[in-house]
């Protein structure tokens, strides 16, 4: 079983601007740079002949590239914080292809994540992280503004579970837009 899932990478420029936020919030387990990307869409656990299926339908969507911006920062998890993310500005273009690789999932019978597709990079995982530290570490860098910068491909990554550590992020599929 593999587990994998479709995002746009961050370039390295993004990432510095970044990580001087990952500081100052108790209970959090800050992710590392190489971790950050834009979710397009959560596929879950599946057999390899599966994810190759996927592969080849996921590779067959035309989008343009497009520009995108960082605007600001803020958590999930409304009274219980559980991460904590810097804010992707939504556009049209963001949104149809996050729509297409779910769709085109859906047409596999792989059930995306059945969560509304909110844009964001997570810094950190949250444990035990309480309410107002959340709200002072997000009213502290809610100034925060980056980009633009072009997405121009998109990946499939497999996410590997490694006992005692963080998981891995690897890219298995690279797809160019435009």
């Amino acid at each position: 079983m593999i587990r994998l899932f479709a995002g746009l990478p961050v370039p390295d420029d993004i990432a510095d601007r970044l990580e001087p936020l990952m500081t100052g919030l108790e209970g959090a387990r800050w992710r590392d740079r190489s971790h950050f990307h834009v979710t397009l869409g959560f596929f879950g656990d599946m057999i390899e002949p599966v994810a190759a299926e996927l592969d080849i339908a996921i590779g067959e969507i035309e989008a343009p590239q497009f520009d995108l911006s960082i605007e600001g920062v803020g958590w999930f998890g409304r009274k219980e914080p559980s991460s904590v993310f810097a804010t992707v500005k939504r556009t049209p273009e963001l949104d149809v292809l996050a729509r297409e690789c779910r769709r085109t999932a859906d047409r596999l019978g792989i059930e995306p994540d059945a969560k509304p597709f909110k844009p964001h990079i997570t810094l950190a995982y949250l444990n035990n992280s309480p309410l107002q530290a959340a709200m002072a570490w997000s009213e502290r860098w809610q100034v925060l503004r980056a980009g633009p910068w072009t997405a121009d491909r998109f990946h499939l990554f497999e996410s590997i579970s490694r006992p005692g550590k963080k998981s891995v992020y690897e890219p298995v599929a690279d797809y160019p837009l435009g």
